[in-house]
Formats: structure tokens, C-alpha cells, sequence
């Protein structure tokens, strides 16, 4: 076995987290006092067996202990770990999605209304579910790629109005996630979601969610509390935006120049005429 840079804190955190000594915890795991010390500062390996005890005696799967920094992880995310949860840390986990393909074996774009979007957090990922969904094509999108369209409520992502219709494009690997950028976020507490959001997955285990409608605060979701994420494409909507005032406003003040220039060429002209 490699020496591995994450496994001595973990095992220090872990221990900690449970309020043991290092003796309590060699005790339980019939090992010296001072096998356990080298364990957590990194100058000694447990055997295979062993590894497997004290993964056994924390709860916690040899893949965390060994391949992850459990200190990055936020309190809930320890939580889900020592309740017998698993935890996605580095959002790169392979994701199966539930989809449905059309007569000639083409990805659809199946379509979550604002009566589905109830049950969406329940059963996107129920193929059962997901097969009664109207579905349709666009044939200006790629082929390559996995697409699903959301109706959205509220008011907190002008210019899109209540009730449009938003197209995202089925995100596989989390750490993809762009700062500043609008995603459909699928969550446990709060289902469909369209914000812009920020990659905090690195630094506190989360995303940050932002709106474009400065009345909402941003907030932040863990990663652990994330079913599925959707890169905005496009949307469609029965309502034009806003006008955009400050290109208004220069297209004003255009027409009042036009104006002005074409009153002092009718003036130079007079002038001119009675000179003669």
C-alpha cells in the first residue's frame, strides 16, 4: 500500500467527530497506542485487514477513507458519511439518466410542465416516470447531446418571465459547472430550480445559487443535496423582455442628432440662398 496523503487526517477527524482519545480508539481496534499515532500522522500503514476493521468502526466506505479529504467536507455531508450515506465530494460520480428515445432511436426532449415539475425531485429518475412526459425534437440542437425542457415559475430570473419554457442540456461531471453562468438545478428540498450559479463544490461542498432579480438573496445548496444538473440552452416564452433602456436610450440619441444636423443644414442652406 502507497502512502496516501489523506488518510492519517481522516482517521484524526473521524476520531475527534466521536470525542475518543487515541488510546479508546486502538483499544476498540485491539492495536498499540502508538500504531494508531503513526497511523494518523502518516509514518506507519495499517495491514489490508486492519483497514478493514477501522473501516468498519468509523462507518465510513475504504474508498473515502483512502481517496478523499474528508476535513473539505461541509457538516452535512460528514453527517450523510457516518449515518452509512454516501457522499459525491468531487461531483465526477457517473450518473445514469432516465430518458426516452424516438422511432428512430433519437434522444427526445422531454418536456416537465408545471403540473410534473411536483413529482420531478421523485421521479426523474424513474424511466416509468420520465416515458410519460410529453416529448418532442429540435432539430437545431446537437445529437450528441442530452436535452430536457422545464416550464419555470417565479419572478426571480428576468428576463425570463414565469411560466417559459427553459432548455438545458444534461450536465454529466459537476466540476463543469461554469461561475456566473444559468443552470436548471434539480434539488431535494426545493425541485426545479433556474438560477445562475457558482462552483463551490472545491471550497465548501456546494453550489452557489444566484438570481438575476436583485429581491432574491443567493443561497447555497450542497452538493449532496443535488439530483441532477442542466446547462441552460435556451428558453421560450409568451412574453417579450424588457427593453434593454440603455440601448433605448442611444437609439434616442441618434434620432435627436439626426435631427439636430438636418436643422443646421436647412440653416446653413437658407443662409447660403440669401447671401446670393
Amino acid at each position: 500500500m502507497s502512502p496516501n496523503p489523506f488518510f492519517g487526517p481522516n482517521l484524526k477527524l473521524l476520531r475527534a467527530r466521536r470525542g475518543r482519545s487515541q488510546e479508546e480508539v486502538a483499544v476498540g481496534l485491539d492495536v498499540k497506542r502508538s500504531s494508531w499515532s503513526g497511523y494518523e500522522n502518516g509514518s506507519a500503514e495499517p495491514p489490508l485487514d486492519l483497514l478493514v476493521r477501522i473501516s468498519g468502526y468509523f462507518k465510513v466506505s475504504l474508498d473515502k477513507l483512502l481517496k478523499d479529504d474528508l476535513t473539505q467536507l461541509s457538516e452535512s455531508q460528514l453527517g450523510i458519511l457516518e449515518r452509512g450515506g454516501d457522499v459525491d465530494l468531487s461531483g465526477r460520480r457517473l450518473r445514469v439518466l432516465a430518458t426516452t428515445v424516438d422511432r428512430d432511436d433519437r434522444e427526445n426532449i422531454e418536456l416537465v410542465n408545471e403540473k410534473a415539475k411536483a413529482g420531478y425531485a421523485l421521479g426523474y429518475a424513474d424511466p416509468e416516470y420520465i416515458n410519460v412526459l410529453p416529448a418532442f425534437q429540435m432539430p437545431f440542437l446537437s445529437r450528441d447531446r442530452k436535452y430536457r425542457t422545464f416550464q419555470i415559475s417565479g419572478d426571480s430570473m428576468p428576463p425570463v418571465s414565469e411560466g417559459s419554457w427553459v432548455t438545458g442540456e444534461y450536465v454529466q461531471n459537476w466540476q463543469t459547472i461554469r461561475d456566473g453562468q444559468p443552470y436548471i438545478i434539480i434539488t431535494k428540498e426545493d425541485g426545479i430550480v433556474f438560477k445562475v450559479v457558482y462552483n463551490q463544490l472545491k471550497t465548501s461542498g456546494g453550489l452557489l445559487l444566484c438570481s438575476t432579480n436583485p429581491a432574491y438573496q443567493p443561497y447555497e445548496v450542497p452538493i449532496s443535496e443535488v439530483f441532477e444538473v442542466w446547462k441552460f440552452v435556451h428558453f421560450i416564452s409568451h412574453e417579450l423582455p424588457e427593453p434593454n433602456l440603455s440601448r433605448d436610450e442611444l437609439s434616442r440619441s441618434v434620432v435627436d442628432l439626426r435631427k439636430e444636423v438636418g436643422q443646421l443644414r436647412m440653416t446653413l442652406e437658407k443662409q447660403g440662398r440669401l447671401a446670393l
